[in-house]
């Protein structure tokens, strides 16, 4: 018998390589970081209070009940907390909180086994609910600006410099404003690729998935894969991360000053205001304003904010129930947005009309958006008046229903991963490994002429050992 790897994730067709865009809130983000780096961060008041806000309301009990306790707190203690009926719940949680070092095992005289807090987290945490520590970096001191900023401008401001990024993403006309820096974090965070023939930058799969996302989710994406490559930049991650985390504490048409920042916080803030998180009318200038897209910004798990979205487009499109969809806008970048999955069809100064087709659709699947996407696009887009008392839904259901069956279409086959068995000895070597396979839910494939296999790729070690031992009892 020989066998033989076929990894569908590892072919080239283009057809079974699947590269979805996978966006982390702060605890996925978090559990990636080493020991050293979180217990670096957790020296700040402003990333405990951060990480403490987003976590499951559960941990957030067990964490303030034992933020003033200074020993071990028994483990059954600590799940008797909760009913039995929410034991599932209570492991997760425990599992949230060991992952980000927030808790630790400590023993108990008499061999039990008890929780405590990380003594930095711990610390900070009470230092960011009650006060005290440190000032804040940005925090001196400024005489009032002459030129002050007001809450419009900096909207206005935020929008054009993301939307920037965007524009070049689409492959709009409006690619003008956008720093080599954006385009170098795109093409690492695989939302664009050099194009084969003349090395020019053109959208991805993933790129077309990150376009139909909300705007908080894309600003936070994005960030994640510039933090991914400050260390080539000769920043320090945990001074980024701390001085990002402390403007989403800031004050919306408040400005702060640049006294005391490192050399290195200076270059960061630099990116930020080129990204459109924060409004500097020179770089020498020793003031700056955060902008709506700095605010909350890591505050995934109550999203969408009023303070993100307050800059985001409003609702603007209507879809009927003959697929015609109406977009009331005069952004070349939201009429390019439509386009990914409409054939347009007219385009008048504040309003565009596309119909939605099997074509159009299935070109938006080819490109790696999934019907999901699209209707949440829709749903998140739509005109106010869409909205009935009788039905909260705005979209009409048979162009829900008929763009779900058009993605069905397009995936009548499913690929799994798998290694290929042939070449037996004797037909009862192959029916033994066969019901072996097929009992254990690992057959992928079999043809019984032909005397082949196809055995799902993690169950590939357990096989060989069965038929180790099934060939040695022979």
């Amino acid at each position: 018998m020989a066998d033989n790897g076929l990894g569908s994730s590892k072919r080239d067709n283009g057809l079974l390589t699947q590269h979805n865009l996978v966006c982390k809130d702060l605890y996925d983000y978090l559990k990636t970081c080493p020991p050293n780096i979180l217990e670096k961060l957790y020296n700040h008041p402003t990333i405990c209070l951060a990480v403490y806000r987003e976590l499951p309301e559960l941990a957030r009990q067990y964490v303030i009940r034992i933020l003033f306790v200074e020993q071990p707190v028994p483990q059954a203690v600590v799940a008797s907390w909760g009913s039995q009926s929410f034991s599932k719940e209570h492991i997760y949680i425990s599992k949230v909180l060991t992952e980000l070092s927030l808790w630790q095992e400590a023993a108990i005289p008499g061999g039990l086994l008890g929780w405590i807090l990380s003594p930095t987290f711990k610390r900070n945490l009470k230092i960011a609910l009650l006060g005290g520590g440190k000032a804040w970096t940005m925090s001196s001191a400024l005489e009032a600006d002459s030129k002050a900023r007001d809450v419009a401008f900096l909207d206005g401001y935020s929008q054009e410099r993301w939307e920037c990024v965007l524009h070049y993403m689409v492959g709009s006309q409006q690619q003008e404003g956008i720093s080599a820096d954006a385009v170098r974090i795109l093409l690492h965070a695989g939302l664009m690729k050099r194009d084969e023939e003349d090395g020019s930058p053109v959208i991805t799969r993933r790129g077309f998935q990150f376009l139909l996302l909300d705007r908080q989710s894309q600003v936070w994406h994005f960030l994640l894969q510039y933090l991914d490559t400050v260390e080539e930049r000769g920043l320090d991650l945990v001074e980024c991360l701390t001085f990002l985390f402390q403007l989403s504490f800031s004050t919306l048409g408040k400005d702060y000053s640049t006294e005391g920042m490192s050399p290195g916080l200076l270059v960061f803030l630099q990116h930020l205001r080129e990204f459109g998180l924060v409004y500097q009318r020179k770089r020498k200038a020793g003031r700056f304003y955060p902008t709506r897209l700095a605010l909350n910004i890591t505050n995934t798990r109550n999203k969408p904010t009023q303070d993100i979205e307050e800059d985001a487009p409003k609702g603007y499109v209507i879809v009927e129930t003959n697929y015609r969809v109406y977009a009331y806008t005069d952004s070349n970048l939201q009429v390019a947005l439509i386009s990914l999955f409409t054939e347009l069809i007219y385009r008048f100064p504040n309003l565009v009309v596309g119909v939605i087709t099997r074509d159009s659709v299935r070109q938006a699947l080819r490109g790696g958006i999934t019907a999901d996407q699209i209707i949440g696009y829709l749903k998140q887009h739509a005109h106010p008046q869409t909205y009935t008392s009788e039905s909260k839904n705005p979209l009409p259901p048979t162009v829900v229903d008929q763009i779900k069956l058009w993605e069905l279409e397009r995936n009548r086959l499913t690929y799994s991963e798998g290694v290929l068995y042939s070449q037996f000895l004797s037909q009862a070597d192959f029916n033994v490994l066969k019901e072996y396979a097929k009992t254990n839910g690992w057959l992928i494939w079999c043809n019984k002429e032909k005397r082949t296999l196809v055995i799902n790729k993690s169950a590939h070690d357990d096989v060989k050992k069965f038929w180790k031992r099934y060939s040695k009892g022979n």
